[in-house]
């Protein structure tokens, strides 16, 4: 028994297998790596919903969002457009980001031009996913779900800053109150903003 020990260790070290991307006599094309089987999907990329991944209808965009618009997607849409967007198109879409203002070539256009309020939802998603000019795709930094949510905050940010006093909810001060800080934050964290104390207050009588 001892003597055979040393041959099922050989055995295990040199097995009847081929080195990656060497060449083979099996095969008719003498390659050892062989395509995926036709029809075959990575694990996370079966994207049956062609509208979500592309914006597109056919080869058009399409303008409508495929989910609800919620708090939340906006929420998480402002977060992303501040981190990805805003250092180039600023936080309110006009194109005065950091970037051009530091010498950057060529401004970015404003969101809030006449062309760019009529684009469809599906073009903004597009220029995301693969760039436009000298803007680079994000489709490796942003996944789909968040390349939404910032169409759905771009939207909002159209509509903000060209709203109408018809567009002003009942009972809503013109201008709205500022906003008060708990702390003031630092370079690294955003400010705490304190609670609305007359809000709390009106609802606690009701």
């Amino acid at each position: 028994m001892i003597a055979l020990l040393p041959g099922c260790r050989i055995d295990m070290h040199v097995q009847p297998r081929q080195n990656p991307l060497s060449r083979s006599d099996f095969f008719s094309d003498q390659r050892s790596e062989r395509p995926p089987v036709y029809g075959t999907v990575a694990r996370g990329q079966l994207h049956e919903d062609s509208y979500f991944y592309t914006g597109k209808v056919g080869n058009n965009p399409g303008d409508a969002m495929p989910f609800p618009v919620t708090k939340e997607v906006l929420e998480r849409g402002q977060e992303r457009f501040n981190i990805f967007c805003a250092p180039c198109h600023s936080r309110v879409g006009d194109g005065n980001g950091f970037v051009p203002s530091r010498g950057f070539s060529k401004m970015p256009p404003s969101f809030h031009i006449a062309r760019l309020q009529k684009a469809p939802l599906g073009y903004f998603y597009d220029v995301i996913s693969e760039g436009f000019g000298i803007m680079p795709d994000y489709a490796s930094q942003i996944p789909p779900q968040d390349r939404w949510d910032i169409v759905a905050y771009v939207r909002a940010l159209q509509l903000s800053q060209n709203a109408t006093m018809a567009d002003v909810p009942p009972g809503q001060a013109i201008p709205s109150q500022p906003l008060t800080f708990r702390e003031p934050g630092t370079g690294a964290s955003l400010p705490t903003v304190a609670p609305n104390t007359k809000s709390n207050a009106a609802e606690e009588k009701k």
